[in-house]
């Protein structure tokens, strides 16, 4: 009876004392239960949605207490074993209960948060195989300092890939490769400082790591207004330039509408303002058609960035800007040499473009990436069907909207059960015009395959 009990987990008799409130009085007794050796060790305990429908509290209550025993010791979590007494714990009937210690909150067991792919799925036999070949075949010029804007062999390599993928209008003389996105941004402030410019308009909706690299470069970063066609464009205050993500709205996942596209493009030929489109994950795209580079509509006043790290990995410090004519000089020299852009990965990502591997990474990663949007979109119908999901056409994350209110409390929830999650009011500009919103931005690229599952399962037992 006791085995059985143990496997199934049905009932467990508990009193929580009122002192402290609910949340500590549980976990003192769960922990005076496993303590006096009530609860022996292995035993499985029940689900947190079982034991808070059985004593009647939230079971956001319960997640939490098990999460201070687990963090104690007192208790294990395991994907596929559920919650269970630790081993190793000597019965030792009589003895005062320890004081409850406070949660160390280290490395998180499932990482939620948007902005980077699957690492594990790095193609590493493919890249060794494209490094050995493009290093092989490097004439010996090639390991000198060399040109600014990056190397030729990377740069004719994406002028051919951007324009047959995305629709980029590109020379490979007007590309300047750079150290991933935020160091192609640097380079622009510099340049659009030097020219005289004071504002960059960005988004409602952003990274604030982006917009403090323009305000450090001494330009005014107003918000513009954003609603169910995205960013509206159609009045851009007087601005030198503006940034967008106008193929996948970051965080909200929308596209530009086609009218707001051609409305700022107007602008810069009206103005002789800058777009500077960030198209940071423009090759994932799973129910919708391809949404093609704005740059495509006025190569003259529109500035294309994009990276290698959502397609390969953020760490290899790979970008480019496709830049109109005018600006190339003026970006080279601001680069320099002095980038962090080695000649080694420049010349195994140009081999890795033309060889086709590139491609074959990208269509495995799309595949996959569908697999879990689909995973995430079936789990929350089944378990959380008041939560709804939008920004999923498209891209590495999707937008789970949430009941009013109930934004903070469920990070905080996710924190203690070791599951790093994002808000929405994490990314909303300080003087945005738009009314708050409570939701969570949920990056499904980050975990690997194998934490996929338990990671999603985590995240439905923090939601409301």
């Amino acid at each position: 009876m006791a085995e059985s009990w143990a496997t199934l987990g049905i009932d467990l008799h508990l009193e929580p004392t009122g002192a402290g409130g609910l949340r500590r009085g549980l976990t003192d007794a769960l922990r005076d239960a496993v303590r006096t050796g009530r609860l022996a060790p292995g035993t499985r305990l029940p689900s947190s949605r079982t034991l808070a429908t059985d004593l009647g509290i939230a079971r956001n209550t319960v997640a939490d207490a098990y999460a201070d025993l687990v963090a104690e010791g007192w208790l294990t979590a395991r994907q596929g074993s559920g919650t269970r007494v630790a081993t190793g714990i000597p019965a030792t009937v009589g003895e005062a209960a320890p004081a409850p210690r406070r949660r160390v909150r280290g490395r998180p067991t499932h990482n939620l948060t948007p902005g980077t792919p699957d690492l594990a799925a790095f193609p590493r036999t493919e890249w060794l195989k494209a490094a050995r070949r493009a290093l092989t075949a490097a004439p010996n010029d090639a390991l000198g300092y060399g040109d600014p804007r990056g190397r030729p062999e990377l740069r004719t390599a994406l002028a051919g890939y951007l324009a047959r993928s995305r629709g980029v209008r590109a020379d490979p003389g007007n590309i300047v490769v750079c150290a991933g996105f935020a160091h192609g941004l640097q380079i622009l402030a510099k340049v659009l400082r030097a020219r005289g410019a004071r504002t960059v308009a960005v988004e409602s909706y952003g990274l604030s790591v982006h917009w403090n690299l323009l305000t450090d470069a001494g330009l005014a970063i107003p918000p513009l207004p954003y609603d169910e066609r995205a960013t509206d464009t159609r009045a851009i205050p007087d601005a030198g330039a503006v940034l967008l993500t106008p193929a996948h709205q970051f965080p909200m996942g929308t596209a530009l509408h086609p009218d707001r596209r051609a409305a700022v493009v107007d602008w810069a030929r009206r103005t002789g303002g800058l777009v500077l489109e960030d198209d940071y994950d423009g090759e994932f795209r799973y129910d919708r058609q391809p949404v093609g580079a704005l740059q495509g509509l006025d190569p003259d006043h529109v500035v294309y960035l994009g990276t290698a790290s959502k397609s390969l990995a953020p760490g290899l410090r790979l970008g480019w800007m496709v830049l109109p004519p005018s600006l190339v000089e003026e970006c080279a020299a601001a680069k320099g040499n002095s980038d962090g852009c080695g000649v080694l990965d420049q010349l195994t990502l140009a081999e890795f473009l033309t060889s086709g591997a590139y491609d074959r990474q990208v269509r495995s990663a799309r595949l996959r990436y569908r697999h879990r949007r689909d995973a995430l979109v079936a789990a929350l119908t089944a378990r959380a069907p008041e939560v709804h999901v939008t920004g999923i056409a498209a891209g590495l994350h999707a937008v789970l909207r949430l009941p009013p209110g109930t934004e903070r409390s469920v990070v905080q929830a996710a924190a203690w059960q070791g599951l790093a999650l994002h808000g929405l009011a994490t990314y909303r500009h300080g003087h945005a015009d738009t009314d708050p919103l409570d939701a969570l931005v949920v990056g499904y690229g980050t975990p690997p395959d194998h934490a996929w599952t338990a990671a999603l399962e985590a995240l439905c037992r923090v939601l409301p």
